[in-house]
């Protein structure tokens, strides 16, 4: 998922206050993961705008890919919350941030957070901090440990809904938050990318005749997850005539047997067992997005991060998805949108009616409506998510506290 100099050159021009400057970004390591990888995009991005990008991180397979362009890496183990290791981080963070001539250093767990507050002390070092991604609950529980993340100059989060704890803890101003989506790799995630082979080899593995459309629902089975839903959906829509559509729940379901169990139990009952099929974990979710007409997402509980509604816009489906949660800021659906610019549908969890009814008008969209919707999910993605903006959002943030300098 990592970002070429031609994407960062082509997406926008960058603020010239930049150029120059040198950004430290303290993560937990440089092994292959979702933050190491973010971090290099972020490094990336710096450089070409004519800035130094350092890293500092646990040692890890990316610190070749930050090396390559120029970025630069310092071995540093920040996820502590021991004493004694936090203030010898923050020594070593002083010595950095004093011989790199450090404008700015990005926090981006929490032991980092209040090592780096330790460190920059009353200099004129800008720090900008992450919120983690973490459920609201667990949120709640470690917001102690937490705290050096509000203190930020600018924080950073995946979500306003995410976010509330923390700003209601600790009385952060809005003015200081900002949002910027978890980003997905929009390359992977393209239908322009996956081979008509591969999905071949998926609708023949489900047992799935090439003209049946499908209704998937990917996500690891589970009653927060809510797919037992869809069942009731599936009965009042063919009840209503709905014919030559398969519903396809494809995600891990070891954890939960029992509600895997039930959900088909339930579909006998209502004898339309034929019309479902739980697919287990697939490893090829790009083919199996575009073997799908439409998404749909039924959570009873928040997710973390309405991942599956990113990736299935970033494949052009229109997607169905409980209104609960981060995930109405993850998609584009009146009210928070205009009708012209819709993306899918926001139902209330668990309302198999509503779920039914978007069903309904998604699978009746015609040719030119459904290619509208298509284009306009792909370009709400490409937006949103793609690593490229994600690291031109943040480089966004540093600008305004570099132009914010007196």
């Amino acid at each position: 998922m990592a970002i070429s100099a031609a994407e960062v050159e082509n997406t926008r021009v960058l603020p010239r206050a930049l150029a120059g400057a040198t950004v430290l970004q303290v993560v937990t390591s440089m092994r292959d993961g979702a933050e190491a990888r973010t971090a290099v995009n972020i490094a990336r991005a710096l450089v070409h705008a004519g800035a130094r990008a350092i890293v500092a991180a646990g040692d890890g397979a990316q610190v070749g890919d930050l090396q390559s362009f120029g970025g630069e890496w310092i071995e540093l183990s920040s996820a502590t919350f021991n004493p004694l290791k936090l203030r010898r981080n923050a020594d070593r963070l002083e010595g950095i941030l004093t011989e790199a001539h450090v404008d700015i250093v990005h926090a981006k767990n929490a032991g980092a957070a209040w090592s780096a507050l330790v460190a920059k002390g009353n200099s004129e070092v800008r720090l900008v901090t992450d919120l983690p991604d973490l459920p609201r609950q667990r949120m709640r529980l470690a917001a102690f440990y937490l705290g050096g993340l509000s203190r930020g100059d600018r924080i950073i989060t995946r979500s306003q809904f995410n976010a509330m704890p923390m700003v209601k803890r600790y009385s952060i101003p809005p003015e200081r938050l900002t949002v910027i989506p978890r980003s997905i790799d929009t390359a992977a995630f393209n239908p322009a990318a996956v081979h008509p082979d591969r999905v071949a080899a998926l609708r023949q593995s489900w047992g799935i005749p090439s003209r049946v459309r499908i209704v998937l629902s990917p996500g690891r089975v589970s009653p927060g997850n809510g797919q037992i839903t869809l069942v009731h959906a599936a009965q009042m829509l063919q009840q209503s005539g709905m014919r030559g559509v398969t519903f396809v729940i494809a995600g891990d379901d070891r954890r939960h047997r029992s509600y895997a169990r039930s959900i088909m139990k339930q579909a006998q009952a209502e004898n339309i067992d034929t019309l479902f099929r739980i697919v287990g974990h697939v490893a090829d979710l790009p083919a199996a997005y575009a073997a799908s007409d439409i998404v749909v997402v039924p959570c009873n509980e928040p997710p973390i991060y309405g991942q599956a509604v990113a990736e299935a816009q970033a494949m052009a489906r229109p997607v169905i998805a409980s209104s609960v949660g981060p995930i109405p800021e993850n998609m584009a659906a009146p009210p928070r949108m205009a009708e012209d610019v819709r993306t899918g549908w926001l139902v209330p969890p668990g309302d198999a009616t509503e779920f039914a009814r978007a069903i309904a008008i998604a699978l009746g969209l015609d040719a030119n409506e459904y290619r509208a919707f298509a284009a306009r999910s792909r370009q709400f993605a490409e937006y949103m998510f793609a690593p490229g903006r994600v690291a031109l959002a943040t480089l966004e943030v540093y600008s305004s506290l570099l132009e914010a300098e007196p």
